[in-house]
């Protein structure tokens, strides 16, 4: 199998965070996203979004990370990431779709406005924008912290696919300055993620 991938893009740590928890080997194909690698025909065939990641698995190709995750889980014999019992399963889509749907959006935004924008040399954040990110995050890490309040993972005794979908744009919590720091049980929850082999493996 081959993942097409940037080391900057949290959508893309995100599968390799599975792969990686699932001991699956993976052949890790570099996309040049400052080069706009993204957007040549050869990628747009693969994803016509242009974006990463994209798996290949023979002549299967499959784009967007929440679903690789569930993909590369589901071919796992023994897995336990994904949960096999109906209700945790649905516990575990709930909170990937939460993270597709709300988080990274939320996170996104800090992200571009903090970082992206001035390694691109786009010029200065704009206040009505990171005003905005600044509330869309504050009101995820609410819900989660209120959720880790009682447990160790996100789906309740065991790590799942959810926990790692959620902690992926964590990685740009300082150059982001996404604000973590009010929120105990998230902090706690991501510094159990981050001890991780496969959060080791995937950085950089």
């Amino acid at each position: 199998m081959r993942l097409h991938y940037s080391p900057y893009s949290s959508n893309a740590r995100r599968a390799r965070l599975a792969a990686a928890e699932l001991g699956v080997e993976v052949e890790l194909v570099l996309v040049d996203l400052a080069k706009g690698e993204q957007r040549s025909p050869a990628f747009l065939r693969l994803n016509p979004c242009g974006r990463v990641p994209v798996l290949e698995d023979g002549d299967f190709v499959l784009p967007e990370s929440h679903a690789i995750m569930q993909y590369l889980a589901e071919r796992t014999p023994g897995q336990t990431l994904y949960p096999a019992d109906v209700r945790e399963r649905a516990e575990a889509n709930r909170w990937l779709f939460w993270s597709a749907q709300h988080f990274q959006p939320a996170v996104s935004v800090l992200n571009w406005e903090r970082a992206v924008k001035a390694f691109l040399g786009l010029g200065a954040p704009d206040p009505a924008e990171l005003a905005r990110g600044e509330r869309l995050f504050a009101d995820c890490l609410r819900v989660l912290d209120a959720q880790l309040a009682d447990r160790d993972w996100i789906g309740g005794a065991r790590l799942t696919l959810a926990d790692l979908a959620i902690a992926a744009p964590l990685m740009y919590v300082e150059q982001a300055q996404l604000p973590v720091a009010p929120h105990a049980h998230v902090r706690v929850w991501f510094d159990r993620v981050q001890a991780l082999d496969a959060w080791a493996k995937t950085a950089g």
